[in-house]
């Protein structure tokens, strides 16, 4: 068995830690992972950052309130899981007006 990790980024245009840790969950559930563990941080004055442990790699944002977006990566070893989690996110962005570009 040959090792492989798959990553894919997406910035998006929102900086609401209670709405991309529900949409971020909600879509990694949909997309077929396994969360282990999650932890976040609230930085004063501003920011968040949050990590889901899966048990096929990680995922995390990172919020950029003074520009207004954020950053989403996810690792995975299983690339069919990871489009999945690409489509929910990309229709999840367009229901609550966000931006989403691919990097």
């Amino acid at each position: 068995m040959e090792a492989k990790i798959y990553n894919q980024r997406w910035w998006l245009s929102c900086c609401d830690s209670e709405a991309l840790k529900r949409v971020i969950s909600a879509d990694l559930e949909a997309a077929g992972f396994t969360v282990l563990n999650f932890v976040e941080h609230y930085f004063q004055p501003q920011g968040y950052t949050a990590l889901w442990l899966l048990a096929e790699s990680h995922a995390a944002v990172h919020t950029f309130p003074e520009e207004g977006k954020s950053y989403v990566e996810l690792s995975s070893c299983a690339d069919t899981l990871l489009q999945n989690f690409d489509r929910y996110l990309q229709v999840a962005a367009s229901e609550h007006q966000w931006q989403i570009t691919v990097s």
